[in-house]
């Protein structure tokens, strides 16, 4: 499965890059993120539950991120095991180019689900994926814009560790 989506961030380059690599932001983002922590300087773990069709599952995953082409892009690659439920893996390349004011961010993930929630369907994994990812981004801009502020019992507070943020 592949989705990709072009979408504009009302703030500037550098600032969407830093929330894209913002622990609290992207906790508030994904949907149904219960934790998001650094492992490493380019590594996370995360724990997400989702509902795809009639299958509720927990995941345990971890990303890594590869920021070599830092701040106008970066790909991540990642994992989740969702117990009985299956699994999944997959990646995604992200781009960003501003546009005054803005950023526009364009990205193209790549996911292939495995087990139990493989054989829900493609069409049923591709528009709960499709959801999941305008969930993620209507919420990213949100935040970005300061149309939304970040939820107030949030305790991560961390960002990326300072060394893998270029300036």
């Amino acid at each position: 499965m592949e989705l990709a989506d072009e979408i504009t961030i009302h703030a500037p380059l550098d600032k969407v890059y830093e929330g894209l690599n913002d622990i609290a932001i992207l906790k508030a983002c994904i949907p149904g993120c219960e934790a998001l922590n650094w492992t490493g300087e380019n590594d996370l773990e995360a724990k997400v539950t989702l509902k795809i069709g009639p299958v509720k599952a927990k995941f345990n995953g971890r990303v890594t991120l590869d920021t070599t082409n830092a701040p106008t892009g970066f790909s991540l690659t990642g994992e989740g095991d969702g117990g009985l439920a299956g699994f999944a893996k997959g990646g995604a390349d992200v781009e960003l180019f501003a546009d005054g004011d803005s950023t526009i961010l364009k990205y193209v993930a790549k996911a292939e689900p495995g087990g139990k929630i493989a054989q829900l369907g493609g069409r049923l994994i591709t528009s709960t994926a499709r959801k999941l990812s305008k969930m993620f981004f209507t919420k990213f801009e949100k935040i970005m814009s300061g149309e939304e502020s970040l939820p107030e019992d949030d305790d991560t507070g961390e960002t990326a560790p300072s060394d893998s943020v270029p300036a």
